[in-house]
């Protein structure tokens, strides 16, 4: 995935009180400290994760007079108007950054190298879930991000259907799928779909053609990342992205593991059990079509666990993806991290900022929070104490750090032109105007970006 943050509202504006050029704990600063009065702008996207970072600005306030205004952007004009501004030379001083967008800003040279400064400063880069570092530096070593969360996928499903389909949660904690027949969870999807007849997608008389709840619901064809679409099934299947990650030069979009694995997500279409790619395009969220009562089940990923947990006339619980051929469960192991514009007017209090959003000190606070998963390892548990002080059980999230079944999210050079490649073979395929062999064809033109 890329993360798509579907619940985001049009562009806010927000000035924040007074923020502090603190070290934030173990971040500590040897470089210059910025003087007071300086203001800072810093842009995110995410509308849930702004009370969490109206709090840290809080605590690194009390030690600076240094200022933060945030602006927020929904996903989409979050990046048209970053780029526009790198153009016009008014870009924010730090901004949320994203995998599949650095290399480009990188190559760019929009992007301040924070190599010396953690280095001075002494960041430990251990204090991060496993692998989330290293994912901000390019191939000559130069760094551009500290981590500030991750996220894992995982199924949202309306407990009510599942009663009625005669399912429990114990079963939809241990399903497994394979390529053939779709195992267990293929019957569990097939017991929640019901047509406009009451019947269900296992009983006789089903009709396919007049569905009136889809046991799974379908965003779209997931891009070259497929990150809430179909990667748990394609890694649990043996799929690799790229010979190696990150920096991988030979993609496997024309692997049988990834081919095998999207004929089958494709067949619950031709089943009846999932929408066809028309209806999941026609402009509904699929959000709004499982809040609806439309869709019995959704793979989403972990930012928008308080969105599903919340919808109204919702009882929704969570499961972890199903187990594949290769005996473990999979999810894309993506993050975000804080970047410097290389040409904001004040670099070391940037630095001071980014030092403090990536420390414990302020991702304690947003543990606290319960919206996301923060990527300082020591976090976590006070993020899970969160989510589970308002009902929530997350560890169908987690259990993929626990179990070791992550897959970091692949990052690679031309990601802009590869991505739109295989975005293009996903939608022939998915509306059945080509079979999987359509894959193989827009492999062969990614691997072709780096020859």
């Amino acid at each position: 995935m890329p993360r798509h943050v579907r619940t985001m509202a049009a562009l806010a504006v927000l000035p924040l009180a007074a923020l502090a050029a603190c070290s934030g704990g173990d971040s500590g600063s040897g470089s210059d400290a910025a003087p007071a009065g300086d203001t800072l702008s810093y842009w995110l996207w995410d509308t849930n994760q702004l009370g969490a970072y109206q709090a840290c600005a809080d605590a690194f306030t009390e030690e600076s007079g240094v200022s933060v205004k945030i602006e927020q952007y929904g996903w989409d004009d979050y990046w048209s108007s970053l780029t526009n501004n790198f153009v016009a030379g008014n870009a924010p001083d730090v901004f949320t950054n994203h995998l599949s967008q650095y290399p480009q800003f990188a190559a760019q040279d929009q992007l301040l190298d924070l190599s010396e400064q953690v280095a001075a400063d002494g960041v430990d880069l251990d204090q991060y879930q496993d692998g989330l570092a290293d994912l901000w530096v390019d191939q000559e070593g130069a760094r551009y991000g500290l981590p500030k969360d991750w996220d894992t996928i995982a199924i949202f499903y309306n407990s009510t259907m599942l009663a009625d389909a005669g399912l429990t949660p114990e079963e939809m904690s241990v399903l497994e799928w394979n390529p053939t027949d779709g195992g267990t969870y293929e019957a569990a999807i097939a017991s929640l779909t019901v047509d406009a007849n009451g019947v269900h997608g296992d009983e006789p008389g089903f009709d396919k053609d007049d569905v009136e709840v889809y046991g799974l619901a379908l965003a779209g064809a997931g891009g070259a990342f497929g990150q809430t679409e179909w990667s748990m099934y394609a890694m649990s299947n043996g799929f690799e992205y790229s010979d190696q990650n990150p920096w991988g030069t030979r993609f496997g979009y024309d692997s049988p593991e990834f081919q095998e694995a999207l004929t089958w997500w494709r067949s619950l279409i031709e089943k009846g059990y999932m929408p066809s790619f028309e209806i999941a395009t026609s402009g509904v969220s699929i959000m709004e079509t499982y809040g609806a009562g439309k869709a019995a089940m959704v793979t989403e990923g972990s930012w928008n666990t308080n969105a599903y947990m919340t919808l109204e006339g919702v009882e929704t619980a969570i499961a972890p993806t199903p187990v594949g051929p290769t005996g473990e469960r999979a999810s894309l192991f993506n993050g975000l991290a804080d970047s410097v514009w290389a040409g904001t007017d004040n670099p070391d209090a940037a630095w001071q900022w980014v030092s403090f959003l990536g420390s414990a000190d302020c991702q304690d606070i947003v543990a606290e929070q319960a919206v996301v998963f923060p990527a300082v390892q020591s976090s976590l548990d006070k993020a899970v104490e969160a989510f589970e002080a308002k009902g929530y059980d997350v560890a169908p999230f987690t259990v993929h750090v626990e179990e070791g079944t992550t897959h970091l999210a692949p990052i690679a050079e031309n990601w802009a032109e590869l991505n739109s490649l295989v975005t293009a073979a996903g939608e022939r395929f998915l509306s059945f105007q080509r079979d999987a062999d359509v894959y193989s064809e827009a492999n062969a033109q990614v691997n072709a970006l780096f020859e």
